[in-house]
């Protein structure tokens, strides 16, 4: 037996779990039709065969036909759902893996044009800001129906083997029934005391024991303290854990601290990139300690020392790393045998969450096999022969080849302009809040530098520096180049500079800056930071009706927080035409998609996000050398098949761009390109 605190059984009820290692609810949006099938399946089959000990499923699945799911979420309340239920928890048992499932009723978070078109129905009758529907206010024959719905739900669970279920107590419809912010009833369920607030839950819990009976493990989920003045605070989060403890109904506490009503209250509730790692642990191990009861807690808890600790002190019984498990499933396998260094890290950048809430379904912004597990591969097999794979460009597309390359079992060389690796994501990590993005890097630069990846740094790779070394297969991964060539004036704008020209510091802000913002992600709210911390006056514009539609919810929220008490102002449908000088200033002709009006405005500054055009000269004095002619086999690439397209017998390698190179896209894009094209290699 091993000595890890992690690596620890632990007996829940009847329930043996063979380490204290969980993966908390959530919902990547896999279901199809509301049901948890293949995919979904897989994705959770990929961590419990790594040895993960329990697999709480769904985030949340719905109870009733008028809670329904704002993104994909499983469909509790279909019977049809109890077999697709029991092939998933097959597919956890299997692999030793526990299998429990969270259930919900939605209440005032979702909306009425969903599903079957029902009001939403509350304990509040004001709108949730992030979901933006206005409910009803439940009455009592709404009550009873969704009390019997929950019961309904769980035995369907308990039906399709599951070992369990967790209630969802934070947010949704049992949390606004006892939340003072969000009850405005009257009656037995009303406001007035503590007692009535709890009565639906209490309600809820009876009426699943009764059909399920003691020994179907039940937890919940919940807020124990809401962290706004009227809500829930510390001491009565306290008391209803003692409640709950003292109740018997419940098996498990799952304590989170917050709200997520809004965009900033869920990203204190799951912190992200730049905020304190684990900010709610000794939290959840005040609960522990003052109920005694099995305590689960997750909330930015990326690396297994961490785990390690809330374990080993006691402040937790199980420890949830769910996006941690998302950007590296064989986290517990690493730990058994000895090799932590090899895990890929979460990196925070919550590209998984904010996918979801923009009804997108979740992936890792540098695991690109993550909800991909039915065609992309989480371990990478030896190839059948051995190649020599030259790789121009150390980005994320760039490492990421030569890192599957590697494990290939290749002989790879990467080619670098540079005189560190990186790339964009370099760029990136040099805002403080975004420096965690640079272990996308570091943790491939080591995975090559284990499998002997030669490296040569600070070389402009010409065709015949390629050639000369007789390769197999060439990988350009070069990226590309802001673009400063505005469409409307069919010129490039020399009189303006780019966001990678203020985030790196080569051109300092000064005055009046206009940011222009034509790509609608990160570079141009960093900007705007580097320009409003220096005390220039900063307007962000944009063409679009949103301005950064490509940065999401949660990752927005730091920005908004940094900016909004400087002098920044957001101008959304206007666009930048053209820029002339006017005097030592700039003058801008601003225009609209929406009419012909044309304004003027000048600054000191103009600052341009508007993309990047590939670097791929070298491709194209490589593609006349080669036997595909950098031609790529789509079909082929899309079902995982290997890449078999001829078109120039005389030619002596394969060739193919990734990432930037071919076109202005994501982190996560280039990343997707490497693997499923070197997977084959």
């Amino acid at each position: 037996m091993s000595n890890d605190p992690l690596l620890q059984p632990y007996q829940l009820k009847h329930l043996t779990l063979r380490n204290r290692i969980m993966t908390t609810s959530h919902e990547p949006a896999y279901p199809e039709d509301g049901m948890p099938k293949d995919r979904y399946i897989a994705y959770h089959a990929e961590r419990a065969k790594a040895g993960v000990a329990l697999a709480m499923t769904a985030g949340s699945a719905a109870v009733s036909k008028d809670s329904p799911p704002v993104f994909n979420n499983i469909l509790a309340y279909k019977d049809e759902v109890v077999p697709w239920i029991k092939h998933l928890t097959d597919g956890l048992h299997e692999h030793g893996c526990a299998a429990m499932i969270q259930l919900t009723h939605l209440g005032r978070r979702t909306a009425w044009n969903k599903g079957d078109w029902l009001p939403s129905v509350s304990s509040s009758k004001h709108r949730e800001p992030a979901h933006r529907a206005f409910p009803k206010l439940a009455e009592d024959w709404d009550i009873e129906r969704i009390i019997s719905d929950f019961a309904d739900a769980t035995e369907r669970m308990k039906e399709g083997g599951m070992d369990g279920i967790e209630l969802q107590v934070y947010g949704h419809l049992l949390d606004q029934f006892w939340s003072p912010l969000t009850n405005d009833l009257d009656g037995e369920y009303g406001p007035q005391t503590l007692d009535s607030r709890m009565k639906l839950l209490n309600d809820v819990l009876t009426g699943i024991r009764k059909r399920v009976g003691d020994q179907f493990i039940v937890g919940i989920r919940y807020t124990a303290d809401e962290v706004e003045k009227g809500g829930i605070d510390f001491n009565e989060g306290i008391e209803i854990s003692k409640r709950l403890a003292k109740g018997g109904l419940v098996d498990f506490l799952n304590v989170v601290k917050g709200r997520i009503h809004t965009d900033p209250a869920m990203t204190d509730l799951i912190p992200i990139q730049g905020m304190r790692n684990a900010p709610h642990l000794d939290f959840a191990g005040e609960v522990r300690k003052a109920t005694g009861m099995p305590t689960f807690h997750a909330a930015k808890i990326p690396d297994v020392a961490t785990a390690r600790h809330a374990v080993s002190a006691g402040l937790l019984d199980m420890v949830g790393m769910t996006r941690a498990h998302m950007a590296d499933p064989h986290i517990v396998k690493k730990i058994i045998e000895g090799r932590e260094d090899d895990i890929r890290p979460c990196v925070g950048a919550t590209y998984c969450l904010d996918r979801i809430y923009q009804a997108g379904d979740a992936l890792c912004i540098h695991n690109a096999a993550t909800g991909r597990e039915l065609t992309m591969p989480h371990a990478i097999t030896p190839a059948a022969q051995r190649k020599k794979v030259m790789i121009v460009g150390a980005g994320p597309a760039g490492l990421e080849a030569a890192r599957v390359a590697a494990e290939r079992g290749h002989d790879v060389t990467v080619l670098e302009a540079q005189k560190d690796p990186g790339g964009q994501v370099r760029l990136t990590a040099l805002n403080d809040r975004r420096r965690e993005m640079i272990s996308i890097i570091d943790w491939r630069m080591a995975q090559c530098a284990a499998r002997d990846v030669e490296f040569r740094f600070n070389l402009w790779a010409e065709a015949e520096d390629v050639t000369a070394l007789k390769p197999d297969v060439v990988i350009v991964a070069t990226g590309g180049l802001p673009n400063v060539e505005l469409f409307e004036s069919k010129k490039e704008q020399d009189l303006v500079v780019t966001t990678w020209d203020m985030i790196t510091g080569d051109v300092k802000p000064e005055g009046s800056i206009l940011i222009y913002d034509e790509s609608g992600d990160h570079p141009a709210l960093m900007a705007a930071e580097v320009a409003a911390k220096a005390g220039c006056k900063v307007e962000v514009m944009t063409p679009d009706r949103t301005f950064a539609p490509d940065i999401m919810a949660m990752n927005l929220v730091p920005y908004m927080r940094n900016l909004q008490d400087k002098d920044v102002t957001f101008t959304v449908t206007r666009r930048l035409k053209d820029v002339e000088r006017d005097g030592n200033r700039l003058k801008a002709k601003i225009g609209t998609d929406y009419s012909d009006l044309i304004t003027e405005k000048t600054y000191d500054q103009i600052v341009v996000n508007y993309g990047t055009l590939p670097l791929a000269d070298l491709y194209f004095d490589l593609k006349p050398l080669s036997s595909n002619e950098g031609a790529v086999d789509q079909d082929a690439l899309i079902k995982g098949k290997p890449q078999t397209i001829t078109r120039n017998p005389e030619g002596t390698f394969q060739l193919f761009r990734i990432g930037d190179a071919v076109s202005a896209r994501n982190t996560h894009a280039a990343i997707y390109d490497a693997l499923r094209l070197m997977k084959d290699i």
